[in-house]
Order: structure tokens, then C-alpha cells, then sequence
């Protein structure tokens, strides 16, 4: 008798759109073209894994839910020690408890879908003995190795229609308004929902602002005749002044600092510096919550396609990735290595300052 396939599934870190399509693309192909195929879902991401928890996923479980949001496997975050060992919240190590599931299960792959922190943290258990593949997921596309991750375009939707409805509110009230974006460490999602949203002015980690320069943008504004101001934030902006201090300083600071994100700090500052009343929105998870768009159903689902094609070939070790429109297996320890920031010479950068977008700099 022909020897089952076995595959698990799991979804770790922060929840976006796309993931259901994923892991539907996944399940749905090998239904499909494997004999014997046993498919098992980890609940609540490595949670599953450590604690043996699962459930075993028939063909049905896998219709009717490419336009439903979150993950029906739930996910959670699993703090990591990078490089060395998968952790619980006291330190422990849980990489024996996690072996001991994929080995009871008799696993032959383990997919996980993840972000920048899990595609590390995958590596880690492949170093450890599985076979794993991995799917790029996050709304930051800040995933080395792909040009795209599914999450990204339907949160930089949402941010865009945030920005687009703060534009009647700004112009009635002649008010700055700061709407602050997901992205802690790379500015593609507040790029992009700036230039789609018109923003005025575009603040991202990897361009340290000036808030005089800042304000200069909403002085010439006004010059002009234009009596409002839209600028899109991203949650990891810096100033030029706390780029320079050490991580420690900075922290400090932090811990002192009287304002609950960077959006009220800038808008203060600007309240000061301009004299105009200044406001703030922060969507939050809403950005990453609710349906995929299309496109993001589309990619997720070529990226489930690809790694179901991996599966049965047997070919393991690849985080699976888009570059220029094709779909390519990145090798875990490249997509791993490092994290995508956004180049300061990237051309939508210069497209937004051809269209009069500041940037603080």
C-alpha cells in the first residue's frame, strides 16, 4: 500500500488578508493531484505545534473561505531568541515539544505562513529537522526575496480609503490631518497609501524627518492657497534628532514621552510650529483586517498553488515568492537573511516628490 503524504499547516504572527486563500490554494492542490494525502491545521500558529493541538483538514474545510478574513487556523505571535531558539514568554525552549508533534504526526513538510519574523523563525526549525516550506504574508511587504506579499495590497486599500475620507473633514475644518499607517520598520504601505491618497506629506522609517521641513511643506501649502494639509505616518517614522541616539536613549525617551504614537508627537509639534490645529486617525488593525482584495486572493492563492507543487516534488527548505510576475522558490535562509526595507532612491519615492509630496528630509 502506498505510504500517505502528510503536511501541516500553520499561520504564525500578526493575522492579514489572504491567508484563508493561501491555505485554501494549498489544500485544494493537493486534493487534487495526491493519493493518500493527510492534511493537518495547527490551531493558533506555533502554539499548535508546541502544545500538539490540531485538527485534521478534509476537502471541505477547505471551501468557501477564500473571501474570509483572518485564518480559520488562528494565529499567534511566538517570541524567538534570532539565530538560536524558538522560545515560550519565560524563556524556555520549545523546539523538543514542537519535534515531538511534527515526529508523532509523522509529518513529511510543515507550511508555514508568516512574516519577516516567522520566515526566520521557520529557518530555525528546518535547522532543527523539518521540512519546511514557507508563504510570504504580511501587510508591511517588507519580506526579503519577493517583490510582493499577500496583505499588502488589500491594507494599502484600506489605508487609501482612510486618507481619501479625511479629505472633506481637513478641507471643511482647514486642519492638518495625520493619519498614522501600519509599518514599524519599512514605509511601503505608508508610501503607497500616500501617493494613492494624495498625501501632502509622507513620513517613513527610512527617511528621517525634519519637523521644520515638515512644517515648510504646510507653509508653502497655505502660500498657495490650499488650507488644508494630509500626512500620511508611518508607525515607525523618526525624526533626524532620535535617529542619532543609541537604542538605549531612545528608549528612554520613549518610556518619558507623553504621547501615545508618533502621530501625536508630530502633530504637536506642527500645532506649534505652524499655528494650525491639527488632528490625528489612527486606523490600526483595521487595516489589516476584513476581505482580501482580489489581488491579494489571487497571489495568495498562486503562492498555496506553488507550495503544494513543492510538496510534490518533495522540495523543501524554499519560502515561495513573485519577482517580476513570476512566482519563484527563494531559498528560507536567503528570504531569512534579512529584512526588505524600502530604498530611499526607490522610484515611487521620486514619484511622490514629482507630484510635490514632502518627506521631511
Amino acid at each position: 500500500m502506498k505510504r500517505k503524504t502528510r503536511v501541516g499547516l500553520l499561520t504564525s504572527g500578526g493575522d492579514c488578508q489572504g491567508l484563508n486563500a493561501a491555505i485554501r490554494g494549498v489544500g485544494k492542490t493537493l486534493y487534487q493531484y495526491v493519493d493518500n494525502i493527510e492534511i493537518f491545521g495547527m490551531y493558533d500558529g506555533y502554539r499548535g505545534l508546541i502544545e500538539n493541538d490540531y485538527q485534521y483538514m478534509r476537502p471541505i474545510d477547505f471551501s468557501g473561505i477564500i473571501s474570509t478574513g483572518g485564518t480559520i487556523l488562528g494565529t499567534s505571535r511566538q517570541p524567538y531568541v534570532p539565530g538560536k531558539a524558538i522560545v515560550d514568554h519565560e524563556g524556555n525552549d520549545v523546539m523538543p515539544a514542537m519535534l515531538d508533534t511534527y515526529n508523532r504526526l509523522n509529518l513529511d513538510c510543515l507550511v508555514v505562513l508568516g512574516g519577516n519574523g516567522t520566515q526566520k523563525s521557520a529557518k530555525l526549525l528546518q535547522d532543527a529537522g523539518m521540512n519546511i516550506i514557507t508563504l510570504p504574508k504580511t501587510i508591511d511587504n517588507d519580506i526579503y526575496g519577493t517583490d510582493e506579499t499577500f496583505g499588502f495590497q488589500s491594507a494599502a486599500d484600506i489605508a487609501t480609503t482612510v486618507i481619501d475620507c479625511i479629505h472633506s473633514t481637513a478641507l471643511a475644518h482647514r486642519r492638518i490631518f495625520l493619519v498614522e499607517v501600519m509599518g514599524r520598520d519599512a514605509g511601503w504601505l505608508t508610501l503607497t497609501a500616500g501617493i494613492a491618497g494624495g498625501a501632502d506629506a509622507i513620513l517613513i522609517p527610512e527617511i528621517p524627518y525634519d519637523i521644520e521641513s515638515v512644517a515648510r511643506t504646510i507653509e508653502r501649502r497655505k502660500k498657495e492657497g490650499r488650507t488644508f494639509s494630509i500626512i500620511a505616518v508611518a508607525e515607525g517614522a523618526i525624526s533626524k534628532e532620535d535617529k542619532i541616539l543609541s537604542e538605549e536613549e531612545r528608549r528612554r525617551l520613549k518610556d518619558a514621552n507623553p504621547y501615545s504614537t508618533i502621530s501625536y508627537r508630530i502633530a504637536a509639534d506642527l500645532k506649534r510650529a505652524t499655528g494650525q490645529e491639527t488632528r490625528v486617525t489612527v486606523p490600526g488593525h483595521y487595516q489589516r483586517g476584513g476581505q482580501a482584495c482580489p489581488y491579494d486572493r489571487v497571489l495568495a492563492t498562486r503562492f498555496g498553488v506553488a507550495a503544494a507543487r513543492l510538496i510534490m516534488e518533495r522540495q523543501y527548505g524554499y519560502m515561495i515568492g513573485v519577482q517580476a510576475g513570476q512566482i519563484v522558490r527563494v531559498p528560507l535562509e536567503e528570504a531569512a537573511s534579512q529584512t526588505k526595507f524600502l530604498p530611499t532612491d526607490h522610484p515611487l519615492i521620486q514619484t511622490a516628490r514629482d507630484t510635490g509630496a514632502g518627506f521631511g528630509d
